[in-house]
């Protein structure tokens, strides 16, 4: 995979969903095989790292190359995929994530403000996205967005 550039605007308009970045990160990524499910993992793997740019990369990638997917599977919904169903949305589930991952490392950097874009894609545009559990069971990304968004848009205020 190509090494993916960090958001050049964290902050998009309104209405819009981040883009993926414009500015290649610092650090050489291994895209793999440049799967979905591959760039998602190794999203999360480097946020609980530390490896914030890793993090730019792999989740700007995932937006890059499945974000029209993920609309379109989005749209065909009016609620969230059962367990059992829930893998054929496999796009929906992992560009979600990966906004949610990109929100989670924001946060980690210190940058709640940077991370509210983020999460607020979740919760808006891919709302019906589910997460894999390595415990055993999906969990909705946008469910938890939303009580990010309730904090940071309360710490906002101050």
């Amino acid at each position: 995979m190509l090494a993916l550039p960090a958001m050049a605007e964290d902050t998009p308009k309104k209405e819009e969903a981040p883009k993926a970045p414009e500015t290649v990160p610092a650090v050489a990524l291994d895209f793999g095989d440049s799967a979905s499910a591959t760039l998602t993992t190794k999203a999360w793997e480097a946020l609980n790292a530390g490896k914030h740019d890793a993090v730019d990369g792999y989740t700007a990638k995932c937006v890059e190359l499945y974000a029209a997917k993920a609309d379109e599977m989005q749209k065909g919904l009016t609620e969230a995929a059962g367990a059992d169903k829930a893998n054929e949305y496999w796009a929906l589930n992992d560009v979600g994530t990966c906004y949610f991952i990109r929100a989670q490392s924001k946060e980690a950097r210190g940058d709640g403000k940077g991370a509210i874009p983020y999460y607020k894609a979740v919760v808006e545009k891919y709302s019906f996205a589910q997460c894999w559990d390595t415990k055993g069971w999906f969990w909705k990304p946008a469910d938890a967005a939303k009580a990010k968004l309730k904090s940071l848009e309360f710490d906002a205020l101050k």
